[in-house]
Formats: C-alpha cells, sequence, structure tokens
C-alpha cells in the first residue's frame, strides 16, 4: 500500500484483519488529510485486531497504552491472553493518582499539547518488567515516545511497539508491530 494516495472521497476503504470499512476522511490542512479509524463501539474490530496482534508481539509481562482509542485494543488483548491487569497513561491527573508525574506530547490527531501521567501505583506495576506498548495508531510516533519516556521513567522495560495501523511517519518503522498501513490523503487537483 502507498505511505500516500490522492483523493477527494469523504471515505477511505480499508480491510483490517479480514475485515472491510469505510473510514471518513478528516481534513488535517488544506494540503493532507487523514482516514479516521476510531475503534470505540466496534467490537468485532477490536477483537479481531486484539488477536491478529497478539499473534505478533514478543514476549511481555505487561501491556501500557496512552488514554483513549487504545484502551478498548488494550483491555481486549489482556483479556485474550488472561492478563490481570494493565496500564494506561492517563490525559489528565485524577484525584485517585498518588505521586503523578508526566510528559508532554502533541498528536497529529489533537490541536494542542497535552500531558500523558502516570502515579506511583502504575509505575510500580512496570517495574522492572517487560512491557509492551499498544495503541490503535501510531502516525508521528508523538505519543509513542511519550509512553516510552513514562515507561522509562518507571523502570519498566520496553520489548515493543504494537498498534493497529501505521500512518504517515510511522509506516515502514521496523520498531512498530502493526497490522496495516494507513496513508495519507492529499486531495486531487
Amino acid at each position: 500500500m502507498p505511505d500516500k494516495v490522492y483523493s477527494n472521497a469523504a471515505w477511505y476503504p480499508i480491510e483490517i484483519a479480514g475485515l472491510k470499512r469505510e473510514l471518513p476522511v478528516c481534513k488535517l490542512s488544506d494540503e493532507v488529510s487523514i482516514a479516521g479509524f476510531v475503534i470505540f463501539g466496534d467490537v468485532e474490530m477490536t477483537v479481531r485486531c486484539a488477536e491478529e496482534l497478539l499473534k505478533r508481539v514478543p514476549e511481555h509481562d505487561i501491556l501500557v497504552t496512552a488514554e483513549s482509542k487504545g484502551i478498548p485494543l488494550i483491555h481486549e488483548m489482556a483479556r485474550q491472553e488472561g492478563a490481570q491487569t494493565y496500564v494506561v497513561a492517563r490525559k489528565g491527573p485524577k484525584l485517585y493518582m498518588k505521586d503523578p508525574f508526566f510528559v508532554e506530547v502533541q498528536s497529529i490527531s489533537t490541536a494542542k499539547a497535552q500531558k500523558l501521567y502516570l502515579d506511583e501505583t502504575e509505575a510500580a506495576k512496570l517495574k522492572g518488567r517487560r512491557v509492551l506498548i499498544v495503541d490503535d495508531v501510531i502516525s508521528t510516533g508523538e505519543s509513542l515516545h511519550a509512553v516510552e519516556q513514562l515507561v522509562q521513567r518507571a523502570g519498566g522495560n520496553i520489548v515493543g511497539r504494537a498498534c493497529i495501523l501505521a500512518e504517515g511517519d510511522a509506516i515502514g518503522r521496523k520498531d512498530i508491530i502493526y497490522l496495516q498501513e494507513l496513508p495519507l490523503i492529499f486531495p486531487e487537483k
């Protein structure tokens, strides 16, 4: 699949883990759009992608993701492998968090910089463990980098990075396990 396509269509057809979907085309600027992949509410896609990713990822002790679109996937992966817990880097500090720490991130799908947080309880789950970072889509790699920083600060050992779709800069990266490529979309002239 090419890393970019030229189209003025409102929908982008894709097949992931044997399932066909039509993704809405979302304009980032006059020069480029992305196909919006949202796993929320798509149980069939979540189950199938978790199953396929688990066949490809390295051995690990615990899964971690960034809030929020990776949560259904990480939950299903944990369920399928019989894990009792996983870690979610939160977008904001919560009252129940003990001694939270954060890193800043600017994702392609958010309008402004945001922070990702872990606290000492979540960090303790990662310390000294083999950690697999999971997300729905990796594009620029900024969110991935932020989660990596949190895992390293917590003392975890990153053994892999996995996502459903690699988009833009992430396509072809050898350090990411993914099921399908998602090209950037440029307007036809």
